[in-house]
């Protein structure tokens, strides 16, 4: 059996712990190979050869820093197909899925390929009679990232690459699920000319964890997951001192007015609803139409659409399936009881995806498509976040409606209108409170150059996810005031404060 191991000071390292956690292979059920947990102790190994390449890595010109991440962009597009098969592997998602988690995680790498910009400062010349002020963005030190397992590569590539090229050293805690491809990753970077202890990556659960969250040399945390663990990590880090990053769950809805083009809707909700099998914290899971005929004829039209839809292993010899398993046979088994409550709590289940069956899967982790109509916001399968194939219809009477009910939602990570009305389109922008809003577009996930971050509970702490925000989040500003004597001036002790 295969055992992953974590990455130190620029190559792999087997560590000392004897816990190890399974890896499975979620199209088949069977176990792929294992993955080391590392001890607190080598995870204060891993934090310490991070700052100790800080110093030079700190003092390294942006523009050779920037240099490093084009050859590393360069490196992940000639492995993107290697890359895109680790994921498929360990966490499922069809292999065309894969490619586009690569390709967004690469965007980033771009972005951060070009901060050198962002770091300029800002500077004013007499402020005062010859005093001239200016501010510098310096590093922080060591930072830390800590994925979730449905994006092994997109998520991680959102924090590392902006933490690199703004001079600060890393360590990666992916999840324990699908550590390869950050592994990978690391590997990757090296080639690519990183120096030794400037990333690395350890594996673990709760007891790496901690010791990222309270040790004195991490300035910086950032994380993706869960709400409670999302709220769990924010206080504990903040408490220790460290600036904070922590995106958590989320339920997001797509408004359907009458006037949509419904076709152009059930096609949008199809991939946002079941793409990667739910598993993404954008994803649509729960479709608002306004009026009961829209509501008919969007659940008509989405049964239909249901009918066609193609489940199987992500990695197949020809076309892709439509969607893969799921990431563990306790998820699946979550998201099965989640459709039960739904069905206990009074829903009606349209189309129930547990039915479904996969030819040559062995104990594969599947659920197909899922459909409930008539769900009401008292329902569990509307108020928490299932991260699975369930799209629930929750039909309103109007557009206020619509508003008040998402707005009263715990969540606000991301949401959707689908209308050719210009001025609801404007005014569900202006008063929904969410984070990420698409007009016509199904997953609003902005670009690199943007930031990427929720509302509410879906996010603790006030900076987004790479853009703007991640320089901002992976910085800190110093300002300098300075004066300097066009002569030799007579020394006098100056005892009030120093003003303009």
């Amino acid at each position: 059996m295969q055992t992953l191991s974590h990455y130190l000071n620029g190559q792999l390292s087997a560590g000392q712990s004897q816990r190890t956690s399974p890896v499975y292979n979620p199209a088949t059920g069977e176990q792929s190979a294992q993955v080391a947990l590392a001890t607190a102790d080598e995870t204060r190994e891993a934090v310490r050869i991070a700052d100790e390449a800080f110093i030079a890595w700190s003092k390294t010109s942006p523009l050779k820093r920037s240099r490093i991440l084009f050859k590393f962009k360069a490196l992940v597009e000639e492995h993107t197909d290697e890359l895109a098969r680790l994921i498929s592997s360990e966490h499922g998602k069809v292999f065309s899925d894969a490619k586009g988690e690569v390709t967004r995680g690469l965007e980033v790498v771009e972005f951060a390929c070009g901060i050198p910009h962002l770091q300029k400062g800002e500077h004013s010349m007499n402020v005062g009679s010859g005093v001239d002020s200016y501010s510098m963005m310096q590093p922080l030190g060591v930072c830390t990232g800590i994925s979730p397992f449905n994006f092994p590569a997109m998520v991680p590539m959102w924090m590392f690459p902006i933490a690199l090229a703004c001079g600060n050293t890393f360590v990666m805690k992916p999840s324990e699920k699908d550590p390869s491809t950050p592994l990978r990753l690391a590997e990757l970077l090296k080639e690519a000319g990183l120096p030794d202890g400037v990333f690395n990556v350890v594996n673990g659960d709760k007891e790496a964890v901690d010791v990222l969250l309270t040790d004195e040399r991490i300035q910086a945390v950032s994380f993706v997951g869960s709400t409670p663990i999302a709220e769990y990590i924010y206080a504990t880090a903040s408490a220790h001192g460290k600036r904070v990053q922590a995106l958590g769950g989320a339920k997001n809805h797509m408004v359907i007015m009458p006037d949509a083009d419904l076709d152009q809707a059930v096609g949008a909700l199809m991939g946002a609803a079941y793409g990667s099998a739910g598993e993404r914290c954008m994803a649509i899971s729960v479709a608002v139409p306004v009026g009961e005929e829209t509501a008919n004829r969007l659940r008509e039209k989405l049964v239909a659409e249901l009918d066609k839809l193609t489940v199987g292993p992500g990695l197949v010899d020809g076309p892709d399936n439509d969607m893969g398993p799921l990431i563990t046979r306790e998820h699946r088994d979550k998201v099965a009881g989640y459709i039960q409550t739904g069905v206990d709590e009074g829903a009606e289940l349209v189309v129930d995806g547990r039915q479904t069956t996969i030819d040559g899967a062995g104990d594969g982790y599947f659920i197909g498509g899922t459909l409930f109509d008539h769900v009401t916001p008292s329902m569990r399968i509307h108020s928490e976040e299932i991260f699975g194939p369930v799209l629930a219809i929750a039909r309103v009477a109007s557009f206020d409606e619509a508003v008040s009910m998402i707005n009263a939602h715990e969540y606000g990570n991301g949401t959707a209108i689908f209308t050719r009305d210009g001025d609801a389109a404007r005014q569900y922008c202006e008063q929904i409170q969410v984070g990420m809003v698409g007009v016509n577009v199904p997953i609003p996930v902005p670009m690199a150059f943007h930031s990427f971050g929720g509302w509410k509970r879906s996010l603790f702490g006030p900076l987004h996810m790479h853009g703007p925000d991640g320089v901002r989040f992976y910085t800190r500003m110093k300002t300098i005031t300075q004066r300097w004597p066009s002569g030799i001036r007579e020394e006098t002790n100056h005892f009030t404060m120093p003003t303009m």
